[in-house]
């Protein structure tokens, strides 16, 4: 018997040359920046300052950096795939054989959805939410740890089956029967599900989390009819995470249990039934899709408001669309599957209910827009974002109206309209507001703005990039063309397929200016520092103190007695001085998260491979650190009064 389970020689895949090519330049990447830290003897600054770091700013920041590596990650598939349909016409059948292009598309609608939107969302939630509250940190600093570090485990496990085994063909959702022991008898469809399964878990935690900080967490005198709307987003969107991620843990759980213990809830045999699954699937998918754009909603309003000059237009009705779309999302689920053979009936209350959901989104639209209405609007970067937003997404949700009838769904579905109609949604709506919210968060962050041209620039790539690459797929998916093919034969297709190729290149340009403004604005910080805390002439409270803030945020919690908290100040022209500070207590670093990464990376590669001493090791490595921190007394370290006023000192800045 093989003490390594299913793993052999033969399992990396030395005769797929695009494979191993792109294992080479990762491998040389890794090894460079690990040679580097080494060299510069980085390791202890970064394992005392970020790695057991369970300040919710860190482990904001760690989230997005996750989240722009994935990006390239993600996008190299999508490149991949716009070239392989840009080639293959006719006779010409392209450079990917078709087993790879299904590991591909696979990967790329995983990756994306997973390991980029998700932990971009979160640690904007992460940084910004405890700030706009006015509060020193979340309510379970520990488990914000945990719940970042499950999701890089996630990242690392999926990672890891580019090169080791294989990934799932069977798309981002992995439907049975296809996904099932007997159609996909590989390590593919494991690696998707336990990849998933524990960054589901980590997403959970942080749905938790978030949740109860922002319900019982709040500064003094600041009700829910105060919070800024970023908060109210981030509260509706954790809110769908705590009720959606236990049915997608649930139901990828069932799909284990019928490739490991032989149980039949999906197959189609044995009483199982595959459409259960695609109900769960979609039960859990379309809130997914507001568990996204919520927080990108909320960073909209910040970002308008800021930039017009005025307190958002319809700051009750913004919170009623909110949580009415919070509610809604849960109703709308079977339009995903119209075809499938339920009732007229079925299908039209699904129809109804998912042009109903359009309504508080319209009414988020008109109130952004009087917003703007009679303000003194700045053209700064993350305003670019805002406006390319509103334009983007309003096509895209006409798209979706035509698509929520379903005689035409049954025309659309399953072809490239519908790839468009998501891929305008989601990078319209979540791609420009995380980058929005990137951008505007930035200096508060690290201290200095970004690059105001170079951020242009990428917002012009994107923008115009997204309409090249995907309004042709509109076209052909009413000319006939479906989703997931590797060849077609009819040739009129081709030239749209190249217009789709340059929009998808134009947008790598745009990921590529992303690194090279990460780097210019950091050899030129000194000319865009943030000396004042407050470079956007804020509204919210995180623009109170300095830039980047201290460990324990606010020295004394603000006194809150209305909405836009401190741009009431500012207008006052009063700020709370604080002459004598007293002692802060702040959590302690804690390793917890990083070890439970590390027995859960073992466990889970373990699981796919079936090598059940290493599933044992894993699982009593969590068990053992599980235990350490739950027998930890020393959670706290106290910042003293003349450390703090120290800080205040030294920054030239007195906290609210």
């Amino acid at each position: 018997m093989n003490p390594l389970g299913r793993l052999t020689l033969a399992s990396i895949p030395f005769d797929q040359p695009i494979i191993m090519g792109t294992v080479g330049v990762m491998g040389l990447g890794i090894f460079s920046i690990l040679a580097i830290v080494t060299l510069k003897g980085w390791w202890s600054y970064l394992w005392r300052e970020w790695i057991t770091s369970v300040d919710h700013k860190r482990i904001g920041v760690m989230y997005i950096l996750l989240a722009l590596v994935m990006l390239v990650r993600g996008f190299a598939d999508a490149i991949m795939m716009r070239t392989q349909l840009a080639l293959a016409a006719g006779d010409v059948k392209g450079f990917l054989p078709p087993e790879h292009y299904n590991q591909i598309f696979s990967a790329h609608g995983t990756i994306m959805i997973f390991f980029v939107a998700m932990p971009f969302v979160v640690g904007l939630m992460n940084f910004a939410v405890p700030l706009q509250l006015g509060v020193r940190d979340v309510a379970f600093p520990v488990l914000n740890s945990v719940s970042f570090w499950l999701t890089a485990s996630g990242v690392l496990l999926i990672n890891l089956s580019l090169f080791i085994g294989e990934f799932a063909r069977t798309g981002w959702l992995a439907y049975p029967p296809l996904s099932e022991l007997a159609y996909s008898p590989g390590v593919g469809v494991d690696y998707y599900l336990w990849s998933l399964q524990i960054s589901g878990i980590g997403t959970l935690l942080s749905g938790i989390n978030l949740t109860t900080t922002i319900l019982k967490l709040r500064a003094p005198g600041m009700g829910y009819t105060r919070m800024p709307i970023f908060c109210w987003t981030a509260l509706a969107s954790n809110l769908l995470i705590v009720a959606a991620f236990p049915v997608l843990t649930a139901t990828l759980g069932m799909l284990l249990a019928d490739r490991y213990l032989g149980f039949h809830f999906f197959t189609n045999d044995a009483g199982g039934n595959p459409m259960m699954y695609i109900n769960l699937i979609w039960i859990w998918g379309h809130p997914e899709v507001y568990i996204l754009v919520l927080p990108a909603f909320g960073v909209f309003s910040e970002v308008v408001a800021t930039f017009s000059g005025k307190p958002v237009f319809g700051y009750r009705s913004m919170v009623m669309a909110t949580m009415a779309i919070c509610v809604l999302s849960f109703m709308v689920w079977l339009h995903h599957f119209f075809t499938m053979g339920a009732s007229a009936n079925v299908n039209g209350f699904f129809g109804v209910m998912t042009m109903v959901i359009a309504v508080p989104t319209g009414v988020k639209i008109f109130n952004w827009l009087f917003t703007m209405y009679g303000g003194r609007i700045r053209f700064s970067v993350p305003m670019h974002w805002t406006l390319g937003f509103l334009v983007t997404f309003v096509i895209g949700g006409m798209t979706g109206v035509l698509m929520a009838i379903p005689p035409a769904d049954f025309v659309l579905h399953n072809s490239l309209f519908l790839i468009a109609h998501f891929h305008n949604t989601v990078i319209g709506g979540v791609v420009f507001g995380v980058f929005a919210g990137y951008t505007y968060w930035f200096p508060k962050a690290f201290g200095f703005k970004l690059d105001e041209r170079i951020g242009k620039a990428i917002f012009w790539c994107w923008f115009i990039g997204f309409y090249l690459a995907f309004m042709p797929l509109y076209a052909l998916g009413l000319m006939g063309a479906t989703r997931r093919m590797q060849h077609y034969a009819d040739p009129h297709w081709q030239p749209f397929m190249q217009i789709a190729w340059a929009g998808a290149v134009l947008i790598f340009c745009g990921i590529l200016l992303t690194i090279v403004q990460l780097i210019v604005s950091i050899r030129t910080r000194d000319r865009h520092l943030d000396t004042t805390g407050d470079p956007w002439n804020g509204r919210t409270l995180e623009w109170s103190m300095p830039s980047p803030p201290p460990p324990w945020n606010f020295a004394a919690l603000p006194q809150v007695e209305g909405t836009d908290a401190f741009w009431a100040i500012k207008q006052q022209e009063k700020k709370a001085v604080n002459e004598a500070h007293p002692p802060i207590h702040v959590p302690r670093n804690n390793p917890t998260g990083f070890f439970l990464a590390f027995f859960t990376v073992v466990l889970g590669f373990a699981l796919i491979w079936h090598i059940w001493w290493m599933a044992g090791v894993g699982f009593m490595g969590d068990v053992i650190v599980l235990l350490v921190q739950a027998w930890r007394t020393d959670n706290e370290v106290e910042i003293s009064e003349y450390d703090v006023a120290r800080y205040y000192r030294r920054a030239k800045e007195l906290p609210l």
